[in-house]
């Protein structure tokens, strides 16, 4: 008895020992979604998930200037790719985890109709989209706009966010009439306002991708957390496509 009483302090020094903290550098659309999946995690693993959240094209200049993060949640796939080819991730670690989705929005609810024909009648000052050379949200929304045909007498009225988070506030403060969001941003939301879903044929598909960009046994514990039957079903409720939908 003496001897368990003895073992069992060291068994709870042991698992704190091999408890680790990761820094995961996450898309701003995914933010919201990132932080129930992590939670899951840590109850799950005991790990600790330090979520940074921005824009992909600045967490991907911060990863290759030596920024410690462990694993890359980004919004598109062009930048997991390229850190793939240039040697700044662990080899073979590149997964979709899913696919975004865009809709025109407004905090007011009689602004926008049923087909988004607001864009082509106007009597509004201000389209908030993201950046498209940052963010693949706002490169998606550019592309929609252009198939439209509404791009060019819009361009004067568009006001850009550093990222999705950034073009949600200006729509859901006022300072944008419209916004160009993701759909996550207002699935399950029960606040007022008019949206219309922009179909995903008007833009190329916003393939998300993950990648693990040191090898530690807790950062592929995460990845096979990401990608795992429970939590895909957890990112679908939180209104993007799985990963393997197209």
């Amino acid at each position: 008895m003496r001897r368990l009483l003895w073992i069992l302090p060291l068994l709870g020094l042991t698992s704190s020992l091999l408890a680790a903290e990761l820094r995961v550098a996450v898309a701003a659309n995914f933010y919201q979604a990132a932080q129930a999946v992590a939670g899951q995690f840590e109850t799950k693993t005991g790990h600790r998930v330090v979520l940074i959240p921005g824009s992909t094209g600045k967490h991907y200049a911060q990863i290759i200037n030596g920024a410690p993060f462990d694993v890359f949640l980004a919004a598109d796939a062009e930048r997991p790719l390229l850190l793939e080819q240039k040697g700044f991730s662990v080899p073979g670690t590149r997964h979709v985890y899913a696919h975004g989705r865009i809709v025109l929005w407004s905090r007011d609810p009689g602004r926008i109709d049923s087909h988004g024909g607001v864009l082509k009648t106007g009597g509004y000052r201000h389209l908030a989209i993201a950046d498209p050379k940052l963010a693949p949200y706002g490169r998606a929304a550019q592309q929609a706009l252009k198939a439209l045909g509404v791009w060019q007498e819009n361009e004067t009225h568009i006001v850009y966010g550093k990222n999705i988070n950034q073009v949600y506030q200006f729509a859901s403060s006022g300072n944008a009439e419209l916004g160009v969001i993701a759909a996550s941003q207002i699935a399950g939301n029960t606040t007022t306002g008019s949206l219309w879903v922009i179909s995903s044929e008007l833009y190329e598909p916003i393939e998300q991708q993950l990648i693990l960009l040191r090898d530690t046994s807790a950062g592929s514990a995460f990845i096979r957390h990401m990608l795992s039957p429970q939590t895909q079903l957890m990112i679908i409720e939180f209104g993007y496509n799985g990963a393997k939908a197209k």
